[in-house]
């Protein structure tokens, strides 16, 4: 079974009970060797303190020496071992022959088990070994006259048996605690199990993460910078985007954990913490920058829980309406038009003024025909007038620009059905004529063709440049909202022609070569007035 299908308060109960055998167990390993460690070293210091008692006793010594009789010897260890409660008190002569055992049959007979070699060699040590008696811990003290000669040793054993016996009692009151243990750590698993699911509103972890992550996704998704607060008014989460507008008003630290009245003046966020009632489309102005603000509270079973605070700079909203509209390229080219008769008035004023008056004739008479022939061809062919103002505005615009537009309008313009239309030209009109002159004005050519024709009820226009070019990998993605050469908050003209041309059912096309120039060419349905959907 997989992990992510198992429900939460499974997981809880398993993942607690594991952590908690896995505790308990390991505790109850290291106490069980530090106990079994302890009651080892001190089974074997005891046997220790009595062997070395022994050793140094005068009735051994004096029975090693030949001084006393060597039953003294017997009689003396065994009263020690019964009051010490120790399995067994040997002592010995040089040649490991027993002078006392617990069994008097074994007296005078040769130790037995091995390890008493060293002890008779003037070491003292403790070894595990098995004799008559069985296995046992046992001590090897060497026994010294007093003039330092070694005449013996003694050897103090206590039984494994014994040992293993309160071991064993020990570990069987571990048991019970450890299963104790277990138990309260299954119960406590439970109850925890029921608590996270109640507090997670009944949700499953792989349903929590899905619900994140669609929340995430959803919040850097939209380009309006986005705030929540508590129902104290502190902020607990902002979007990329918001950040990026607050770092243009001056605040470029984290604003999460902050009073949101810290960044903004209004006091929208409060009433709506307060009253529960939204507020939007509000304006706020912030370090000179214009805000469009929505504020709606968080409400969760009746109680306000806090706020999510949306807001826009105000002038990306306008730029973006007039991008749509076409409204910016139009009176960008009546700017241009304007500016150039007003350059004409100026140097007619001139000329008048120095009573240059044959020059002046000159010049009024080049600025009419020059003029004429542009009106002339437009108003010739095109009906529209906002559209033809438009063109000789554009025409306007690329003499101020040094760059000599020429325009051909192959074939009649019927008034088309459709008054939006203009709108939608002037988009594609001028963003492609915007980018032709720019390309031109880098070029040694400066010129710019445009053409219009009117062919089997469609508008082509065809707009050639003889720039640089535009490199393979960039004519991929020329049309993407945001691309441009040119720098930051640009990009959009050519995304605009591109969702204008695609809105009015039209296809656009783009050949380019390095050094050589670009060509754009559209095509779009014209429908004339008259005509029906048919």
């Amino acid at each position: 079974m997989k992990w992510k299908k198992i429900k939460l308060s499974y997981m809880v109960i398993i993942l607690v009970c594991i952590v908690v055998s896995f505790s308990i167990l390991i505790t109850g390993f290291f106490v069980n060797k530090t106990i079994t460690e302890r009651i080892i070293n001190s089974q074997e210091e005891k046997a220790f303190n009595v062997s070395r008692m022994i050793s140094q006793t005068p009735v051994v010594i004096d029975g090693l020496s030949g001084v006393e009789n060597t039953g003294a010897i017997q009689k003396f260890t065994h009263n020690i071992q019964k009051s010490t409660n120790v399995e067994f008190i040997v002592v010995m002569d040089m040649k490991g022959l027993r002078k006392s055992h617990p069994d008097p049959e074994n007296i005078g007979k040769k130790f037995v088990g091995g390890d008493e070699k060293e002890a008779l060699q003037g070491k003292e040590y403790s070894s595990i070994s098995e004799g008559t008696l069985g296995m046992s811990l046992r001590t090897f003290t060497p026994i010294y006259e007093q003039n330092g000669k070694q005449i013996g040793a003694v050897a103090v054993g206590i039984s494994l048996e014994r040992i293993d016996l309160v071991l064993g009692m020990l570990r069987k009151d571990m048991s019970v605690g450890i299963l104790l243990g277990l138990a309260f750590g299954v119960i406590g698993a439970v109850v925890l199990s029921y608590y996270v699911k109640r507090i997670l509103l009944g949700l499953e972890p792989q349903e929590i993460a899905m619900i994140f992550k669609e929340r995430q996704a959803l919040i850097e998704s939209v380009h309006e910078g986005v705030i929540a607060v508590d129902q104290d008014g502190t902020i607990t989460m902002a979007n990329r985007s918001a950040l990026n507008l607050m770092s243009t008003f001056g605040n470029v630290d984290n604003p999460v954990g902050k009073k949101v009245d810290s960044y903004f003046m209004s006091t929208s966020v409060y009433q709506a913490l307060k009253s529960g009632k939204p507020s939007l489309d509000q304006e706020e102005e912030i370090n000179g920058i214009g805000l469009v603000v929505n504020t709606v509270p968080i409400i969760v079973d009746g109680n306000i829980e806090g706020a999510v605070n949306t807001f826009r700079d105000k002038s990306k909203v306008q730029q973006l309406a007039e991008q749509l509209t076409g409204v910016r390229l139009y009176a960008d080219a009546l700017r241009s038009q304007s500016h150039e008769y007003m350059n004409q008035l100026h140097c007619i004023l001139g000329l008048i003024h120095l009573q240059e008056y044959k020059e002046l004739e000159k010049f009024i008479q080049k600025a009419v025909e020059s003029t004429q022939k542009d009106i002339s061809n437009i108003t010739g062919k095109i009906k529209d007038p906002a559209l033809v103002g438009f063109l000789l505005g554009k025409l306007s615009y690329a003499r101020e620009e040094g760059i000599d537009l020429k325009l051909s309008i192959k074939s009649f313009l019927p008034n088309y059905s459709d008054r939006d239309l203009t709108h939608d030209l002037i988009t594609i009109l001028g963003n492609l004529i915007n980018n032709s002159i720019d390309a031109a004005q880098t070029s040694a050519n400066k010129e710019v063709s445009l053409s219009l024709a009117y062919e089997d009820n469609r508008l082509v226009i065809k707009i050639q440049d003889y720039g640089k070019g535009i490199p393979e990998g960039n004519q991929v993605i020329l049309f993407e909202k945001g691309f441009s050469t040119k720098g930051e908050d640009r990009g959009y003209g050519l995304f605009l022609v591109k969702q204008t041309v695609e809105k009015l059912n039209g296809s656009i096309q783009l050949s380019s070569e390095l050094n050589k120039g670009t060509t754009f060419r559209v095509s779009i349905p014209y429908k004339v007035v008259g005509e029906s959907d048919d």
